[in-house]
């Protein structure tokens, strides 16, 4: 989670807190298992989809917390 996140999240209300920490929780969740079955994939699906093994690697690197949407 970054600052702007931190600060937005303490300015909600405390009943809300569980709701946003469980929504993020999922995300990364859901963010490693994408990693992961990129990963699982033949050379010729990721050809098919334009990436390489070693963007599939370098995308496996990151960290479960960076999220390519929130950029």
């Amino acid at each position: 989670m970054n600052r702007q996140s931190v600060v937005t999240a303490a300015r909600q209300p405390l009943k809300v807190w569980p709701v946003s920490m469980l929504r993020q929780l999922r995300r990364w969740i859901e963010l490693a298992r994408e990693r992961r079955q990129l990963a699982m994939l033949s050379d010729g699906a990721l050809k098919d989809l334009g990436l390489s093994r070693a963007d599939i690697y370098q995308e496996s690197q990151l960290p479960f917390w960076h999220d390519p949407l929130k950029r």
